[in-house]
C-alpha cells in the first residue's frame, strides 16, 4: 500500500469544487483535500449568470449532495425549439423541436444561477471537511515522488494538483503545456431579462447570421440569455444607454412572452476555442477550462469540465482502493485517454456547427434548414441527439450516472 499525500485543487469554481466533493467522498478522511481560490473569500459568491446543467450532471450533483439545496431554484428545461432566421425577418418558423426529457419526469436539462449553486457547493465541501483556503497556489514542485504545492509561503507535500483555475491558467502556463486554438471574431452578450408571461419551460435557440440567440428559462417569469454577436456589434450593444438597449433586444427576442426588460447589466465575453496539447503533466491534471474552452452554440462548455471532474475522480479512488500512487503517471494517463477524445469530438462539433450558421449564405441557409427539418422527422435521431447533450452516451463515469464513488 503506497502512502498517499494531499491533493491541491488550484481554482474554487464549479470544476474544483465538485472534484474536491468527490474526492473526499470517495477517498474518506485519510487523504487531505484542499481547495485554494482567493474568490473563496467572496461570501456569497456574486456570479450573476446561469448555467444549464445536462441531465448527467445534474446527477453528478445529486451523487455528491449539492443537488438538494438548489433543486427548488432550478428550471427544468421541458422542451426546446430551434429556428433559424434573418434579424429583419417577421416570422421565426421553428424548425427543429426537441421534448426535453431523457426518461420520464427526466428533464435533458436545468438551469441554474450560477452564484445558488455555487455557494451550495461550498457548503456543502465545508460539510465534508474539505479544507478552503482563500488563497492562491503560487508555486510548485513536481517530482517522481510527489509534489510540494505553495500556498501563502506554507508548502503542502502533495500527491496531486490539479489546475482548475479557468481558461488563462496559470497552472498549466507554468507546466509548460500548450494550447491549440483559435479566437472568434464573436463576443456572447450575457443578461438576465423579466418577461410578462410565463415561458412553461422552453428553452430556444434562435440562429441568427451573426451567431446564436439562446432564451434559456429561469425559475419564475425570467430567462438567461446567450447572445452572441460579432465582437465590434457586441461592445456597441452592451455600451449603449437602457433605453437602446432595450430595442436591440426586442428586436431579437420578440413579444411572445410580452413585455420584455433587462433586470442586470449586459455583459460581453469575448469567445474562443482551445484545447491544451495535454491534460497532465509530472503529478498535474487539467479540468475545465483550463484544459480546453469550446463555443457556446451548443451549451456545453461547463459540463464538459464536470466529465473532467467524474473522470477524475474515478480513475484517482479507483487508484487509492488499488493501493496505487494517486498522482503516478498511469493513473494520469488513463484520465487523459478517457477525456481527450470526447473533447476533440465537441470543439470539432461546435466548429462546425458555428461555422455552418453564423453567416449570411443564402446557400448554407437552405441546406441546413433541410437537415433541421428531417432531423425533427426522425425521432430516433432526435432521441440520440438529446441524450448526446445531456451527457449520456458514450464511456459515462459513475457520478454521472448517479452512482456515488
Amino acid at each position: 500500500m503506497s502512502v498517499q499525500g494531499s491533493i491541491v485543487i488550484g481554482g474554487g469554481a464549479f470544476a474544483g469544487l465538485a472534484l474536491a466533493l468527490a474526492l473526499r467522498q470517495g477517498l474518506g478522511p485519510e487523504i487531505p483535500v484542499i481547495v485554494a481560490d482567493p474568490a473563496l473569500s467572496t461570501r456569497p459568491s456574486r456570479d450573476p449568470r446561469a448555467t444549464a446543467i445536462v441531465a448527467a450532471c445534474r446527477r453528478l450533483f445529486e451523487a455528491i449532495g449539492a443537488w438538494d439545496d438548489v433543486r427548488g431554484e432550478a428550471q427544468p428545461i421541458l422542451d426546446m425549439i430551434v429556428t433559424d432566421s434573418k434579424l429583419e425577418d417577421a416570422t421565426r418558423p421553428a424548425f427543429l423541436n426537441f421534448a426535453g426529457d431523457v426518461a420520464p419526469g427526466e428533464p435533458f436539462a436545468h438551469m441554474v444561477e450560477n452564484r445558488r449553486l455555487i455557494d451550495a457547493l461550498v457548503v456543502r465541501a465545508e460539510a465534508e471537511g474539505v479544507d478552503l483556503r482563500a488563497t492562491t497556489v503560487s508555486s510548485y514542485d513536481a517530482r517522481a515522488e510527489g509534489i510540494d504545492v505553495t500556498l501563502d509561503g506554507s508548502v503542502i507535500a502533495a500527491s496531486l494538483l490539479v489546475a482548475a483555475d479557468g481558461a488563462k491558467s496559470k497552472l498549466r502556463e507554468r507546466a509548460g503545456i500548450a494550447t491549440h486554438g483559435w479566437e472568434y471574431d464573436q463576443s456572447g452578450i450575457v443578461v438576465t431579462v423579466g418577461h410578462e408571461r410565463d415561458h412553461e419551460g422552453r428553452a430556444e435557440e434562435h440562429f441568427l447570421p451573426a451567431g446564436p440567440f439562446a432564451i434559456l428559462p429561469l425559475s419564475g417569469k425570467r430567462s438567461s440569455l446567450v447572445w452572441t454577436e460579432r465582437r465590434s456589434e457586441a461592445a456597441r450593444i452592451i455600451a449603449l444607454s437602457d433605453e437602446e438597449f432595450h430595442g436591440e433586444l426586442e428586436q431579437r427576442f420578440g413579444l411572445h412572452l410580452g413585455e420584455v426588460k433587462a433586470l442586470d447589466k449586459p455583459r460581453a465575453f469575448p469567445l474562443s476555442y482551445f484545447v491544451a496539447r495535454s491534460f497532465i503533466a509530472q503529478r498535474l491534471a487539467l479540468v475545465g477550462d483550463s484544459a480546453h474552452v469550446i463555443h457556446p452554440i451548443a451549451g456545453q462548455g461547463l459540463n464538459m469540465g464536470l466529465k473532467d471532474v467524474a473522470a477524475l475522480a474515478e480513475v484517482v479512488v479507483d487508484a487509492a482502493r488499488l493501493g496505487m500512487d494517486i498522482g503516478g503517471v498511469d493513473v494520469l494517463e488513463r484520465y487523459q485517454r478517457w477525456r481527450r477524445f470526447d473533447t476533440m469530438a465537441m470543439g470539432v462539433a461546435t466548429n462546425s456547427l458555428n461555422f455552418l450558421f453564423s453567416n449570411q449564405s443564402t446557400l448554407l441557409r437552405t441546406v441546413r434548414d433541410i437537415g433541421l427539418g428531417l432531423v425533427d422527422r426522425a425521432p430516433p435521431l432526435k432521441n440520440l441527439f438529446i441524450r448526446q447533450a445531456a451527457g449520456l452516451t458514450g464511456e459515462i463515469p459513475r457520478l454521472l450516472k448517479g452512482e456515488a464513488l
